[in-house]
């Protein structure tokens, strides 16, 4: 039938608040107050950029800086350890170490910190019964365990904390990026215990008179009240359909069934909606440069798209968006997955990446031309290719020294991820060869402070922090296009390049075997290039002569890079990336390259934008009224235009429509809905949102983005496996967008006209 097939017949009755009398709910004013906490932009560094390297940090499990909010007098004591002996336990990692080793991340060139979600999070006791009748005890440290979104997660330190890390990373060049959970509260239900109550409640700050949110002076919260509890007050928050079913992979489990048990939010309907964007606007508001989002493969996307563009839209301008979309490789989700940012406006932490990466540099499996393809593929494949995010491990995989324990191998790995295209993100401890007891990814969230010294002298430190500093400089690793110039089974040269910015990178991954490279092709200008990591690796100098290297030997484990950094900027606009890559009139976007200034003009869709600000290698720019679409940005400068970038312009501000229809449907074949705008496919079937699911079948729904406020007109079209569309007869069916980004509307569930 459909890619929804399992539940034909089954689940006629289970997906809660997903119906017409509840999906058009306004928002109660219990459940909604008003916040006001924007920070001046002086005090926001900007988007990260491909230009940057990010550092992840598991708070918890960094660096004390402050023992004083290690325990509290009203909390458990023997849930926190301290000795990274007991990894489910809190360790004592805080927003001060973070600023006690800003010293440590300056010299190894990183310009961008990602961190756990800075908000309070449950804090009793995790109970898991094991097959032998004992008792694991967890905690919620690592911070995916959401209670309160306008409280600080207090073993970080305070609201004052927060601000004295943010504004220490800012005056050190280091933008901040913040982890924030949609998805999810808490477990509500005990797997291990047959499936007992557990918790998954959320609380809110007490509230003023006007309705708003109150704070101390300090910036804290003032109170904790129950907001929404799956077992009881507005339980219609959530999805409460429990986990999966064993071995059901279909789109709507992975959405709409919960994540581990976590208390599944429900993103169809419009008051936990109105409270995830307030949350998010409230942590925009403290001067974030970006947000990292949680689990967004279990997101709706609807739902993905109106947060993003509700928090881009707020005061400050638009910050940087990537997501855990968590995929394997090969995986059937693969295209949802690359697309997820043209859908969203969320890029994605790279597991395309980081699985290849961790075939051909960990175990072998894969050959360094597989890899070679990976990188092709991908960059025809990621519409932004410089904006996905890179990794070599992360917190929810094994450690890639469990996988590699040989350290050329690992720092030629490590010396990939800082050169190909994309955005690199350096997992804390990487750089210290982090080698932990197992290879859950519990195992691999060491105490760094206790286990690892924080030493600069290792060989992963400075091949970080010398390609991070040619990041920063060259356009080429920023923007570059990729070229294989070379490959075999166990060497690789790529080039990446932009207009004049060129670097070469040669990488030999077998670390006892010498391999000869045949005379290549370049786009470096003729001279004599250096090793651009000072031979950390076994490098050396090469000749470019007439477009081409002459022929050289790459010893065991060599890597090499070879760049041309020009030292001025030229008179024709160069354009790099943007962000955001969507958005609508009004709103602000900023470019990257060079030769810009505030004297260029640039172009969306061939209509004048403002320019507000801008300097050689950026700008900012207010998003013109073109018609939307996918739309060409370009500038122009003395006469002479720059290459273009695609930018996704909406119809206005985002809010969801839940679109309903009854239709039988032949094996092969999935209901989609087509309609008058852009966010409906302009009536091209081939342009439709995805397949609507059928968990109740013959019952098809799908939660659409759509502009606010706006009269649609669609129908519903069968499209089947081969292509084949079959439209429904009859006028087109209208329906009223709500006028808030916050609201959900929803369809009446209408019968398929044959």
């Amino acid at each position: 039938m459909s890619e929804d097939s399992p539940y034909t017949g089954t689940r006629r009755t289970v997906l809660k608040g997903i119906g017409a009398a509840t999906l058009g709910a306004g928002m109660a004013g219990s459940a909604t107050a008003s916040v006001n906490t924007v920070v001046s932009d002086s005090e926001r560094l900007g988007p990260v950029t491909p230009h940057d390297t990010i550092y992840q940090i598991l708070v918890d499990r960094f660096s004390d800086g402050d023992p004083n909010n290690n325990d509290f007098s009203d909390f458990d004591s023997s849930l926190v350890d301290g000795t990274g002996e007991d990894l489910k336990l809190y360790q004592g990692g805080d927003w001060q170490g973070i600023i006690d080793r800003i010293p440590y991340l300056v010299d190894m060139g990183i310009s961008a910190v990602w961190i756990s979600a800075p908000n309070q999070n449950r804090e009793e006791r995790i109970e898991d019964e094991q097959d032998d009748g004992s008792v694991d005890v967890w905690t919620s440290y690592h911070g995916y365990h959401a209670k309160n979104y306008f409280s600080p997660h207090r073993f970080f330190g305070d609201m004052g904390d927060f601000e004295a890390m943010r504004d220490a990373l800012h005056n050190n060049d280091i933008k901040l990026v913040v982890d924030f959970v949609s998805n999810h509260t808490s477990r509500w239900q005990n797997p291990t215990r047959d499936y007992k109550a557990e918790h998954g409640r959320l609380y809110e700050p007490d509230k003023d008179t006007n309705g708003n949110y109150v704070f101390d002076s300090d910036g804290n919260a003032v109170g904790s009240n129950l907001l929404a509890d799956p077992h009881g007050q507005n339980a219609d928050w959530f999805h409460n359909l429990g986990d999966p079913e064993s071995g059901d992979t279909s789109r709507f489990a992975y959405r709409y069934n919960d994540l581990a048990s976590l208390a599944d939010f429900n993103h169809e309907y419009s008051e936990p909606v109105s409270h995830l964007i307030d949350a998010a606007q409230f942590w925009k508001g403290k001067g974030v440069d970006g947000f990292r989002h949680d689990a967004t493969l279990h997101t709706n996307p609807a739902f993905s798209r109106v947060l993003k563009d509700a928090i881009d839209d707020d005061a400050g301008g638009p910050i940087t968006h990537f997501g855990e979309f968590f995929i394997s490789r090969p995986d059937p989700k693969y295209g949802e997955y690359e697309s997820f940012p043209d859908r969203t406006g969320i890029n994605n932490l790279d597991f395309e990446y980081m699985r290849a990466q961790t075939s051909v540099f960990g175990d072998f499996s894969e050959t360094m031309t597989d890899f070679g393809q990976m990188l092709i593929y991908t960059t025809d494949d990621y519409t932004h290719e410089h904006q996905a995010i890179n990794f070599v491990d992360n917190h929810d995989v094994g450690r890639f020294r469990l996988t590699q324990q040989n350290d050329a191998v690992y720092n030629a790995a490590l010396a990939a991820v800082m050169t190909v295209r994309g955005t690199p993100k350096i997992y804390y401890g990487t750089e210290q060869y982090v080698d932990p007891d197992g290879d859950s990814p519990n195992e691999g969230r060491v105490y760094m402070e206790a286990d690892y010294q924080f030493d600069k002298s290792t060989t992963a430190y400075n091949v970080i922090s010398k390609l991070a500093s040619l990041r920063k400089e060259n356009l080429g690793l920023a923007y570059g296009q990729t070229f294989i110039r070379h490959d075999s089974d166990d060497v690789i040269v790529f080039e990446r390049s932009f207009y004049d910015h060129d670097v070469v990178v040669a990488i030999n991954r077998q670390p006892d075997q010498s391999e000869s490279v045949p005379s290549v092709s370049t786009e470096l200008p003729d001279g004599t290039y250096t090793d651009e990591l000072d031979n950390l690796l076994g490098g050396g100098s090469i000749d470019a002569s007439g477009g081409t290297l002459d022929s050289f030997t790459l010893g065991g484990g060599e890597v090499n890079v070879w760049a041309s950094t020009p030292s001025t900027s030229p008179t024709t606009p160069r354009l790099g990336t943007l962000v955001s890559t969507m958005g609508s009139a009004g709103q602000t976007v900023y470019l990257y390259g060079e030769g810009l200034g505030t004297d260029v003009t640039v172009e969306f869709g061939g209509v004048e934008a403002t320019v507000n600000a801008g300097s050689e290698n950026h700008v900012e720019v207010v998003v013109p009224n073109a018609a939307p679409g996918e739309v060409s940005v370009t500038a122009s400068r003395n006469g002479q235009s720059s290459n273009d970038l695609v930018f996704t312009l909406l119809s206005g501000a985002q809010t969801q429509v839940v679109f309903h229809v009854n239709a039988e449907t032949a094996p092969g074949e999935n209901v989609h809905v087509v309609g008058n705008v852009p966010e409906l496919g302009g009536w091209d079937p081939s342009e439709a949102p995805e397949a609507m699911h059928n968990p109740n079948y013959p019952e098809w729904f799908l939660p659409v983005a759509v502009p606010t406020d706006t009269q649609l007109e669609f129908k519903f079209v069968k499209i089947a496996d081969d292509g084949t569309v079959t439209w429904e007869s009859g006028s087109n069916r209208t329906f009223t967008s709500p006028p808030q980004r916050s609201g959900v509307g929803s369809t009446p569930t209408y019968d398929w006209r044959s």
